[in-house]
């Protein structure tokens, strides 16, 4: 019984390499591959650099996606398309309950979400490193009280699609990337959307500035490498023999090779940025709230959302 696969954001940076590399992964045998696209140009970009099927689909209508879901006989959805609530992800969850209902087949739902609501910003624990397979990570998430309110939403979205998945005999995974860096591989956006909130600020104050204090680490990984995580996951999906990847309360993915201190990330930003001329020198200074006021401006945002989008630990 082969499995049907969608991917959602195969135009941005995650989701573009991931549709890259699909084709020539080794994975096990699976039926169709559909690509949920907004567009002609993506539709006619999809099917030149992949072998899946373009759909559309409104993605906030709860009949349209049970409609494509049932349809197509979806029973894998790879969602990377919004990690701030969980709209289209409880359409999809239900949609695909229904189709192990219709057809037998497991069914599997990964979630892209983010390492900022594993942050102190979010509310999570400071006190020691959190790990992607502690136990009673969920209820730790779970349990977290955001320090900045919009970071709420997006916390309680992984909360909720575990659950209701759960619930409902749905797999699910939430896969965490981090700071993800390289060149991507696909037809649309190929650059990180990680550090550029950095410069943007530096641009219009002409200056790098830290927002947090002391020296905190970030987990790091290269776009390749994210990429495999996300093949690793599906070729447990579609093996059909054994146990599905750990997954619910303990199918909690963060996509890390390394890390980095944000001081010296700002330090090679800072250098990068005197030699084209867009800050007046390398120097690193902390953010004072006047600072902060400035740039919240220039990123159009909260002031609180300022140390979300810069920092974190």
């Amino acid at each position: 019984m082969l499995h049907n696969v969608l991917l959602t954001g195969a135009s941005g940076y995650l989701g573009g390499s991931l549709l890259a590399r699909l084709a020539a992964a080794d994975l096990p045998p699976y039926d169709k591959l559909y690509a949920l696209i907004r567009s002609k140009n993506q539709a006619q970009a999809v099917r030149q650099c992949s072998n899946a099927t373009p759909l559309t689909c409104d993605v906030k209508d709860e009949a349209a996606i049970h409609e494509t879901i049932i349809g197509n006989e979806i029973t894998v959805v790879l969602f990377l398309i919004d990690a701030s609530s969980s709209v289209s992800q409880t359409h999809m969850i239900k949609a695909l309950a229904d189709v192990k209902a219709k057809t037998g087949k497991d069914v599997h739902f990964i979630h892209t979400s983010g390492a900022k609501l594993f942050s102190s910003h979010a509310g999570a624990p400071t006190d020691r490193a959190l790990f992607d397979d502690e136990q009673g990570l969920h209820e730790i998430h779970k349990q977290q009280k955001a320090a900045i309110p919009a970071a709420h939403p997006a916390v309680q979205a992984n909360v909720t699609i575990i659950e209701l998945a759960e619930s409902l005999g749905v797999y699910a995974y939430v896969f965490v990337p981090c700071i993800v860096y390289g060149e991507g591989e696909g037809f649309g956006n190929r650059i990180s959307i990680q550090t550029v909130a950095i410069c943007r600020a530096a641009q219009a104050l002409r200056r790098v500035y830290s927002v947090d204090e002391g020296r905190p680490t970030w987990p790091v990984c290269h776009i390749t490498d994210n990429t495999n995580l996300y093949l690793s996951l599906l070729r447990g999906m579609l093996s059909g023999s054994g146990p599905p990847p750990p997954h619910g309360r303990n199918g909690y993915y963060l996509a890390a090779s390394g890390a980095v201190t944000w001081l010296d990330l700002y330090a090679a930003v800072a250098r990068a940025l005197t030699k084209r001329g867009v800050v007046d020198d390398d120097t690193i200074e902390p953010a004072t709230p006047e600072v902060l006021k400035k740039m919240a401006a220039a990123l159009g945002c909260p002031e609180e959302m300022v140390a979300l989008q810069l920092g974190g630990w």
